[in-house]
């Protein structure tokens, strides 16, 4: 399993930026996609997560402003972040779970994407 994310940068506060994460390799159906960030200093941490039947997470921080999203059918998970603050600046990592017949379950991780937002 690969995990491709991409769409980071540097963005003004109260600005958006929208993440996208494309898993490849096999998925199986009972899977879960999220994204987790990591602030220098800090514990990475939940930002958002969806499973395959649709259901979503999100950290307490995010929650009204973020907006995580899936497409099935490209294998790929968006975040929309709306309302951007400075303490979102972090490394967004994605995260890729998935539950595998019989054999139990694998976590996988994506190459991470720089956030900084600063005016």
């Amino acid at each position: 399993v690969q995990l491709q994310a991409s769409g980071g940068g540097l963005v003004q506060p109260g600005g958006s930026l929208r993440l996208s994460c494309a898993v490849s390799g096999t998925i199986f159906s009972i899977n879960t996609m999220g994204w987790y960030r990591q602030a220098p200093g800090k514990e990475r941490e939940l930002v958002a997560d969806i499973s395959s039947g649709g259901s979503t997470n999100y950290g307490d921080s995010v929650k009204g402003r973020f907006t995580i999203s899936r497409d099935n059918a490209k294998n790929t998970v968006y975040l929309q972040m709306n309302s951007l603050k400075p303490e979102d600046t972090a490394v967004y990592y994605c995260n890729f779970q998935r539950i595998i017949p019989v054999a139990g379950s694998s976590e996988h991780w994506g190459q991470g994407t720089q956030v900084t937002v600063s005016s």
